[in-house]
């Protein structure tokens, strides 16, 4: 792998044109202006390629996202062809266009819990934003505007606008933002390998997490909660997957108190889990689906909120005593979007990925706790089908965190990159989301490249 600073060497090249122009979220921007970017060139399959020619495995699917790899022609083709017929049209006042219609339908077909409508915007973010305002909008229509706030986990995270930052539970999406705005609540994060304490088993940590939830309900008065939002699994915030009997006795309470419950699948959906939607996999029943990522494979920005029959209900009510229902986006449903996803999920059942990835699972997950469950430093390997979390840890027995100080998860990432691999560190977790198009040699050469990486990083300590 080539280390030159092409910016060093060409004061007019690609990389020092950005650090004059270009602003990059999760960055230190400051080191950015000293270090730069790494500009990727091109992509095939889970494979992408670096303007020196350098090749990586893709292990995060981008940002979660890119599904299907790169280069599927079936979604550039479709991506043209309702650019030649309709490039553009919007669905305020009532206008419409097919490819929204049928990629409507086709959600609600393949929806994992009983679904009525589907609102449409452009991201993950956006959607979570716009169902914490349909939450607000239903509450009202049912004469209960008191109920404004929202119930989600630390560690969580729902995007980036100014609602999905709140609700996300994560510092950086709130210093200096003037986040997290009031009402917006968090509760123990349902990650029993950090969370649990001295001795405690998995049965009573769950129930020491769903106590603190109802306390935190009864002390805030349920008659003022609107939702509660969660992940099947907290991606972004390591990859946790909650424990047995957790979501069970968390939507029994939020039946108790009448909250409603929202699911953010932007990055679980579509086959991620080995279900078409890891609803399914979590068993989770909720009365809001956020999705966004995997349903057009990131081939076109759009995102789409699922919502039940008892939501949209109340909107319909609410909109006729109003005379319009006032949400509205100008690239809402977006047709090129539209038939993009359309064909997107044409794919992931006409080439069987949700069994594909239950049969990639074991390669994948297995394959990980065999090479790298010797190494010292490796604590914890989590998932569920193509989504994994390495939890990096000082110490096993006893079990002891490294400080973060010493950023070994970011010492991790960045040595898989020089072995050729793109991994992302959340904190001291490593976390994988390979393309679903992945086979199991390629999987096979990621695991060998993180499993060295991590060794490489274990021998300076």
């Amino acid at each position: 792998m080539t280390d030159i600073r092409a910016d060093e060497l060409r004061p007019n090249s690609l990389e020092a044109r950005d650090k004059a122009s270009v602003v990059h979220g999760l960055t230190n921007l400051r080191r950015h202006l000293d270090v730069g970017p790494k500009i990727i060139d091109s992509g095939k399959g889970v494979w992408v390629r670096d303007l020196e020619g350098n090749e990586f495995i893709e292990g995060m699917s981008g940002l979660w996202c890119i599904s299907l790899g790169y280069g599927e022609r079936r979604l550039i083709e479709a991506c043209r062809k309702q650019m030649e017929k309709l490039a553009y049209y919007h669905l305020t006042n009532g206008r419409s266009h097919q490819p929204v219609i049928e990629l409507a339908e086709k959600l609600i077909e393949i929806a994992p819990v009983p679904i009525s409508h589907v609102w449409f915007a452009n991201s993950g973010s956006e959607a979570a934003d716009c169902a914490a305002r349909l939450c607000w909008y239903y509450w009202n229509a049912a004469g209960k505007p008191e109920r404004r706030k929202f119930i989600a986990h630390r560690k969580a995270y729902h995007g980036n606008t100014i609602a999905s930052a709140s609700l996300s539970g994560v510092d950086y999406a709130h210093d200096q933002f003037n986040l997290p705005l009031d009402g917006f609540l968090h509760v123990g994060c349902p990650d029993f390998f950090s969370g649990a304490e001295t001795g405690e088993s998995e049965a009573a940590f769950t129930a020491r997490l769903l106590h603190d939830v109802e306390a935190l309900i009864l002390r805030e008065g349920p008659e003022t909660i609107a939702a509660f939002f969660t992940e099947p699994i907290m991606s972004a915030g390591g990859v946790i997957v909650p424990p047995e009997g957790y979501f069970a006795g968390l939507q029994a309470l939020l039946r108790k108190y009448d909250i409603l419950l929202v699911v953010d699948e932007v990055v679980t959906a579509f086959g991620r889990t080995g279900e078409m939607f890891g609803t399914t996999t979590m068993g989770l029943e909720p009365d809001l689906i956020v999705c966004a990522k995997g349903l057009s494979s990131a081939y076109f920005p759009i995102s789409a909120v699922m919502i039940n029959d008892r939501v949209f209900d109340a909107m319909l009510a609410q909109s006729d005593k109003l005379a319009l229902f006032g949400l509205t986006m100008t690239y809402s449903g977006h047709p090129v979007g539209s038939a993009v996803a359309r064909e997107a999920i044409r794919i992931y059942e006409d080439d069987g990925i949700v069994e594909r990835v239950r049969r990639l699972e074991a390669p994948f997950l297995d394959g990980l706790r065999r090479r790298l469950g010797g190494i010292d430093i490796v604590g914890e390997i989590r998932g569920r089908g193509l989504l994994a979390g390495v939890q990096l840890v000082e110490s096993r027995e006893p079990r002891r965190f490294f400080a973060p100080e010493r950023r070994i998860g970011p010492a991790c990432a960045a040595e898989a990159e020089r072995n050729g691999l793109f991994v992302r560190a959340i904190g001291d977790t490593i976390a994988l989301c390979p393309p679903l198009v992945i086979d199991e040699a390629e999987i096979g050469m990621l695991i060998e490249r993180l499993a060295i990486s991590i060794e490489s990083v274990a021998g300076t300590l």
